[in-house]
């Protein structure tokens, strides 16, 4: 980790603790929401970035998260509700990821998005049969609370990421993005670093959703399960540059002042901007932000 990585995390350390202290309720839910995008996409990262496995159904776990606090709210205390949602999350792509991960390339980029849309609607049907067709969720906990869980998260997901590059779990999971019959042949357990990968990747996710669930007190699947959350995460680590940790916190970081401009306003000016944002950065920046600012004797 080079001195401006460091720097750039102590400094989002101590804006994060610092902004409850502020007492601004605007300020808290912004950094509430931009710790849940950094949060989603470092656990991205830890799979797709490392594997070139690109996931669009990240979504699904973000979803399974907070249909899992549904399900528990009022009968679980709160921070175990929020533990078991990251947990079912982990052992759902832990019980997917092996038919899953056996496709490469756009293939799995489909499978995923399908994936997603498969369990979005049939958790409509299951709440079409018990007569919910939306939730709402009353005695959440307030702003405060919730965002120290989802600022620990986003601590935690970025720590994760770091540690998974420099790892020899991690070694392995880049050898498999270079070649993955070559890896194979000289010993890289394949199939099991990958379903460990895709586990940790949505661990994170579950928790999220639940947190995000909570805050906004309403549950229905089609906004739980919304691909646009997907779409959006890969967009923030194409546009961060989700080869470096940092990247995903600047690709979060950039597009939630970009949303903050002109979502209210025009969001459809928003949505044009996103995608051609992700044209220019996918044709011409491919290292993103982060490599940007990495010096040029440093990048890859």
């Amino acid at each position: 980790m080079g001195w401006f990585d460091a720097a750039l995390f102590a400094l989002l350390a101590v804006l994060g603790v610092a902004v409850p202290l502020s007492g601004d309720g605007y300020l808290l839910g912004l950094a509430f929401n931009l710790a849940l995008w950094i949060a989603l996409t470092q656990s991205w990262s830890i799979l797709s970035a490392t594997t070139g496995y690109v996931s669009l159904g990240h979504v699904v776990f973000y979803g399974l998260g907070s249909y899992v606090l549904v399900l528990t709210v009022g009968s679980l205390p709160v921070p175990l509700a929020i533990v078991l949602a990251g947990v079912a999350a982990a052992v759902f792509a832990l019980v997917v990821g092996l038919p899953v991960l056996r496709v490469r390339g756009p293939y799995f980029v489909i499978l995923t998005f399908g994936l997603a849309e498969l369990v979005k609607h049939l958790v409509v049907q299951i709440e079409a049969a018990l007569g919910q067709y939306s939730r709402l969720l009353f005695g959440m906990p307030d702003l405060p609370y919730l965002y120290w869980w989802m600022f620990g998260l986003a601590v935690a997901a970025t720590a994760a990421a770091v540690a998974v590059r420099r790892s020899r779990f991690g070694r392995g999971l880049l050898a498999i993005r270079e070649n993955e019959e070559a890896a194979e042949t000289v010993g890289v357990p394949v199939n099991r670093l990958k379903l460990l990968a895709f586990a940790a990747s949505a661990a994170v996710p579950g928790a999220v959703g639940a947190l995000a669930q909570m805050r906004t007190g309403y549950f229905e699947p089609g906004q739980a399960f919304d691909p646009v959350v997907s779409f959006s995460i890969v967009t923030m680590a194409v546009v961060g540059g989700s080869d470096q940790a940092r990247g995903p916190i600047l690709g979060a970081a950039a597009f939630l002042l970009l949303s903050e401009l002109l979502w209210s306003s025009l969001p459809q000016l928003y949505m044009i901007i996103l995608g051609v944002l992700l044209i220019v950065f996918v044709l011409f920046i491919p290292q993103g932000l982060a490599g940007l600012l990495t010096p040029p004797g440093r990048r890859r």
